[in-house]
């Protein structure tokens, strides 16, 4: 057991690894189950909210189940793949939950490994939560108490443990000013690392020397071969079946890496590593979902039976959850009248009992053709851009009819935004009131093809963008309460998440219509 720190509490596992190379961690704000609920973690995105912040740090992430060595039940799943890249290649390495980081940096670890998606609550939503309210994100304050622990610096400066940082958040290191001068990582690396962290854990190892950065450009992207199989259950049973995206968006910097559809086989290996050890829910990730096995942008319905037809018998075998990650609703609305491919999926995975509906996150960012002609020509197609409004409340028709219930967003402040714009995206929320689904508002974030150019800002911010946020949390607050009033957290063991919820909703419903009594009366 390592000498106290004056002021730190050292964890000591009842079990320890024995000589243990490489420890891969995150904040609690990652490093959590939410409650079995994956969608729940995004409340970590905003401040506390009428609630002590203690509360809603339970509510968005409360720790998950540990081992006697001090290993979480679920971990987040890009941290799974790195762990099994390294023990692929022989390397002694473990996610570790935070709480127990200090006691391994101390005791003998090389390297210590933290992977993000929102580092500094730079990213969208978070940077709209603190341009809103002026009150600090959850998720900034909990990563940068988790970087600020003594003990990680106390292992760097007498023990040679050396920092590596990564993950899509990585950019927030260049962005936030102070971050390289308050909390002095060794390196940062951009990119997809699954082959590259193999050379860099060799260097951590063996003492040799790494640059203050690592990009690792698309063309070097790992191939099917090359990506690992993770070993260990992920956060919500998050599973890969494809990594990039073919539509463009300029927003975007996913589509800068080359599509590669994973094999049903290994689909299939890393959802029985979720269910074998326990964790009943199944998400199928990609940047959109039924582009799986796609020719180009338009979905092919055989691929996508076989992947959900493997998916359902799990399913049924182990009475799991089930969503998607993200899906297109250019994709939607082909899939469905190319082979009613959407409805057939739906009656796979839904049993009317344990899976009534099943959630995914889609993408409107405007309802202005002429925006959506200049920075997201593809994500219509096949269909021409001109369409796009008629495209998103066709699509929602079809996931509503399908007892899938989308969390959509949308982006203001998009470069060469008019109020016009802005006014077209409030048309098209208008008229899709009648479908239950959750309309989140984002504010422009520099990244993909438009990382150069300004973000939005507090000082940008009309009347018009407001009027869009507020009709989303109508919206957003009337299909809220819906989706909880038909089930979604009816089991026992959520009766506290439901009081809290109701309370939210209600109280966030009398903030807007207080609002809206204001504006009315001036």
């Amino acid at each position: 057991m390592q000498v106290p720190i004056k002021g730190v509490r050292i964890k000591e596992p009842r079990s320890p690894i024995r000589k243990i190379d490489i420890v891969l961690s995150v904040d609690r704000c990652l490093m959590s189950d939410h409650h079995g609920k994956i969608f729940i973690g995004f409340a970590a995105t905003g401040p506390a909210l009428g609630i002590p912040e203690k509360l809603w740090k339970w509510v968005a992430c409360p720790p998950p189940r540990i081992d006697r060595s001090g290993r979480p039940f679920v971990a987040p799943y890009a941290l799974r793949k790195l762990e099994a890249s390294l023990q692929d290649a022989g390397f002694n390495a473990h996610v570790i939950d935070p709480d127990y980081v200090p006691y391994y940096v101390l005791n003998g670890a090389k390297g210590l490994m933290i992977g993000h998606h929102d580092y500094f609550a730079l990213g969208p939503p978070s940077n709209e939560w603190w341009l809103l309210t002026g009150k600090t994100p959850i998720n900034r304050k909990s990563f940068t108490e988790f970087i600020s622990n003594p003990a990680i610096w106390r292992a760097k400066r007498e023990k040679g443990l050396r920092i590596i940082v990564g993950g899509p958040a990585v950019w927030q290191w260049d962005a936030c000013k102070e971050a390289r001068r308050k909390w002095p990582v060794d390196t940062l690396v951009d990119g997809e690392a699954d082959k590259a962290i193999i050379d860099i854990a060799d260097a951590l190892v063996n003492g040799k020397e790494l640059p203050p950065r690592i990009s690792i450009p698309p063309s070097q992207s790992p191939g099917i071969g090359e990506i690992p199989v993770i070993k260990e259950p992920s956060v919500g049973g998050l599973v890969e079946i494809m990594r990039g995206c073919p539509r463009g968006c300029k927003f975007c910097s996913v589509t800068l890496r080359p599509l590669r559809f994973i094999p049903l086989d290994r689909i299939k290996r890393e959802i029985m590593v979720n269910m074998e050890k326990g964790n009943r829910n199944v998400v199928l990730h990609s940047e959109d979902v039924l582009l799986y096995g796609a020719d180009g942008v338009k979905p092919r319905k055989e691929p996508l039976v076989k992947l959900h037809s493997m998916v359902a018998g799990i399913l049924d075998k182990y009475n799991a959850g089930f969503s998607w990650s993200h899906v297109s609703l250019a994709a939607v609305k082909y899939a469905e009248e190319h082979g009613r491919t959407v409805s057939e999926i739906t009656e796979l995975v839904l049993d009317g009992d344990t899976r009534k509906f099943y959630g995914v996150e889609v993408g409107i960012e405007t309802g202005s053709t002429r925006l959506a002609r200049k920075i997201m020509p593809a994500k219509t197609a096949p269909y021409p851009v001109e369409e796009w409004p008629n495209i998103v409340d066709e699509a929602f028709s079809i996931l509503t009819e399908n007892n899938v219930f989308p969390v959509a967003t949308f982006i203001l402040g998009l470069p060469g935004e008019t109020e016009d714009d802005v006014l077209e995206t409030i048309e098209l929320i208008d008229r899709l009131k009648h479908y239950p689904s959750l309309i989140v508002p984002m504010f422009f974030v520099p990244m993909g093809a438009l990382k150069d150019m300004e973000g939005f800002k507090r000082t940008h911010l009309k009347q018009y963008h407001i009027d869009a946020m507020v009709l989303s949390a109508v919206h957003s607050i009337k299909w809220a309460k819906w989706i909880i009033s038909i089930g979604y957290l009816d089991k026992p063991q959520y009766t506290p998440l439901k009081l809290v919820f109701t309370y939210f909703t209600k109280r966030a419903e009398k903030r807007i219509e207080k609002y809206l009594k204001k504006t009315i009366t001036v």
